[in-house]
């Protein structure tokens, strides 16, 4: 099943199993983005991340680029319109889904599109992938977190480096940093994609968002207080945990030697 925003450039594929894969599809201009682009990506997350049938998402991009940032030409239209407005801010809405966001970057991942790739959960690159900064150069002042997150990734003095003098980052350095998690061939890329979220889909669901929710949570903190957290949560979903959920957690380890286990925690 297909869905797409109003001019097709936007694209929601639903693939069997739980996967949504969204594809930014403005190739002629490397799939910068437009003020009602990133208003339909932001509301297609939002509708995703409510769809109970979706359990994965995959962001790529059409054509040579993953996302080549805002369409400068349109600028002012962005910067001085309802650009705080967190309904229609497309990162903004990556951040608050709690379904694992797989990033499959192609190409470019400049500036706005960079930052995209960054609100994803896991990346996996093609070999001719690049990662740019340019900020600086055309005198932008971030806003969807390229100034904070990347330090904290790849660290302060080479995010400091990439950041001030605009130098791309290839897909080799990029998985030698930690920024991605796997480079393949282009050909591939989408191919890797699905088989992670396959091997998150086999897991349970609910584990998955929780888990995914107190990474990112604990992230945020210090390492005593993500710990903190951490019990916190652990308390709640044990106090939840009643006879059946027991029950059910004995049929599937009966069942792990079985070609289909009894029953999916």
């Amino acid at each position: 099943m297909e869905k797409s925003s109003p001019e097709n450039l936007i694209l929601v594929t639903h693939e069997p199993g739980g996967v949504a894969c969204i594809t930014i599809n403005r190739p002629n201009s490397l799939n910068s983005l437009t003020k009602s682009m990133m208003t339909d990506l932001a509301r297609i997350f939002k509708s995703l991340d409510a769809d109970d049938s979706v359990r994965v998402i995959i962001l790529t991009g059409s054509g040579r680029s993953f996302c080549s940032g805002i369409d400068l030409t349109a600028a002012e239209d962005v910067f001085k319109g309802d650009f705080r407005d967190m309904e229609i801010d497309p990162v903004f809405q990556m951040e608050r889904c709690r379904k694992p966001i797989i990033g499959a970057v192609a190409g470019f991942a400049v500036t706005g599109g960079f930052e995209i790739s960054l609100a994803c959960d896991i990346l996996v690159a093609s070999k001719d992938a690049k990662f740019l900064d340019t900020h600086a150069r055309f005198g932008i002042f971030p806003s969807w977190g390229l100034s904070q997150k990347l330090s904290r990734i790849i660290g302060p003095n080479r995010a400091r480096e990439v950041s001030l003098t605009a130098t791309p980052i290839n897909a080799e350095q990029a998985e030698r940093w930690g920024l991605v998690n796997y480079v393949v061939d282009r050909s591939e890329l989408l191919n890797k994609a699905r088989q992670i979220a396959e091997a998150i889909i086999k897991n349970n669901q609910d584990l998955v968002l929780r888990y995914k929710a107190v990474i990112n949570d604990g992230f945020k903190h210090d390492l005593t207080r993500a710990l903190a957290l951490e019990k916190e949560r652990a308390h709640e979903y044990y106090d939840g945990m009643g006879k059946d959920y027991f029950k059910k957690m004995q049929e599937f380890i009966a069942g792990r030697n079985t070609s289909k286990p009894s029953s999916k925690l």
